[in-house]
Order: C-alpha cells, then sequence, then structure tokens
C-alpha cells in the first residue's frame, strides 16, 4: 500500500480566486473534470459508537475510513473506498461498485459480499459483521481538481460542503442542506516531494495546515 503526504488548509473565499488564478498558470486541470471542477455525493460508513466520527476528533494517528462515492451525478461508475491515515501520511484503496451493489449494500442486503471477487468488498463486508459499519450520513460538495506531474501532485479546491443529515439512500434523490459554517478547503497531495512550484503556488500568508475532516464536520446536527 502506497502512502501520501496530505495537506489540508481552511481558506477565504479571496484566498480561493488567489490560488485559483496561481495553480491555472502553473498546473493543469484534472482531465476529468467537467468545466474545471465537479460534484462529488459520498456516503461514509460509521460503527454505532461512531467510531471513525471520534477517533478523527482525538486526533487518532493511525484509522481508516469507508466510503461510497460518484461524480456529477453519473451513478453508473460508483467507487467504493477505504482511506487510512498513519502519523500524518494517507492511502487509498478503491473498487468499483454497480449501482445495483451500492444499493443491496445501502439496504443492508451483504450476503452477496462474501464471494465478491474484489478483496476491498470482502474487507468491508468484514467489517460491517465484526464491528456493526453501517451507512451513515451523505456528504455532498463541489470540487476544483488540479494535477502537477512531477511529484505526482494533485490540489484540490473544496466548497459548497453540504450534509444529508441521517440520508444514507445516496442513489436516490435526497435534500442535502449547508453542513453549519464549512470553511472553502485546499488539499494538496504528494508522493516524496513537494515541487517549489507548487508550494509558491499554494502560499498563504497566516495559513497552515489543518486536520479537517468533510464527514466530522458533516455530522455537525448529529
Amino acid at each position: 500500500m502506497d502512502y501520501r503526504h496530505e495537506w489540508k488548509h481552511e481558506i477565504s473565499r479571496m484566498d480561493l480566486l488567489v490560488i485559483r488564478q496561481r495553480l491555472r498558470a502553473v498546473a493543469r486541470p484534472d482531465p476529468h473534470a467537467m468545466d474545471g471542477k465537479y460534484e462529488i455525493r459520498s456516503l461514509y460508513f460509521d460503527t454505532p459508537s461512531d467510531q471513525a466520527l471520534r477517533e478523527k476528533l482525538d486526533g487518532v494517528s493511525c484509522r481508516e475510513k469507508f466510503r461510497i462515492r460518484y461524480y456529477n451525478g453519473d451513478t453508473s461508475l460508483i467507487h467504493l473506498e477505504k482511506k487510512s491515515k498513519i502519523a500524518g501520511l494517507c492511502s487509498k484503496q478503491s473498487a468499483i461498485l454497480s449501482a445495483a451493489e451500492a444499493q443491496a449494500i445501502v439496504d443492508g442486503r451483504l450476503t452477496w459480499m462474501v464471494t465478491s471477487p474484489q478483496p476491498l468488498v470482502q474487507e468491508l463486508y468484514s467489517k460491517m459483521q465484526s464491528r456493526q459499519l453501517r451507512p451513515k450520513t451523505i456528504v455532498d460538495y463541489t470540487r476544483e481538481p488540479f494535477v502537477y506531474d512531477p511529484g505526482n501532485v494533485r490540489v484540490t479546491l473544496d466548497y459548497d460542503i453540504r450534509t444529508g443529515l441521517h440520508c444514507t439512500d445516496f442513489l436516490k434523490p435526497c435534500v442535502t442542506i449547508p453542513a453549519g459554517s464549512a470553511p472553502i478547503l485546499l488539499e494538496v497531495k504528494w508522493d516524496t516531494f513537494l515541487p517549489s512550484i507548487i508550494r509558491d503556488a499554494i502560499q498563504l500568508e497566516g495559513c497552515r495546515s489543518e486536520a479537517f475532516s468533510k464527514y466530522a464536520q458533516c455530522r455537525i446536527y448529529g
């Protein structure tokens, strides 16, 4: 499993405008984005005791979380993802789900997962049994992604973070609302080195790395 560095910064609307212009000059938009951005809908999992949420809020250095997501309302390509963190480094494993498989997980119809050819699906099944992981809430937001090949750098600008409260049927229409005073988020990910041209482009006076979680923010109402 390959781990990457990750920085997160809470920024203002003015910062967003400045960094967007800088990144357009030195990096390139993610080719998968539509008009430079895409809409993300994720469904996060947690235990009955909110283990993933508590570990995040308590700053546990070694933790993991599962989510299912799709982009721009396109349910023909759905990703099951497991994101792991160890001492500030992060990794992500992914598997493809059909819409029927994702709906089965939401509905609690899980037996098919035992014989899935995808190890990540089997792992989620195991933890849904042993830890009682269950769908917890929907998280929606808009993302503007940029990439820079040296260092395998990915910079994203995330905003309009919205919560589905206790709604978990994310393949069906679900009204989401602003997640409190959720900030605009600058995320920077890279492998072994962060090129100085990117470091300079994202530099902001008084801006420092933050341990922000969209999932935790979207649990603000319970």
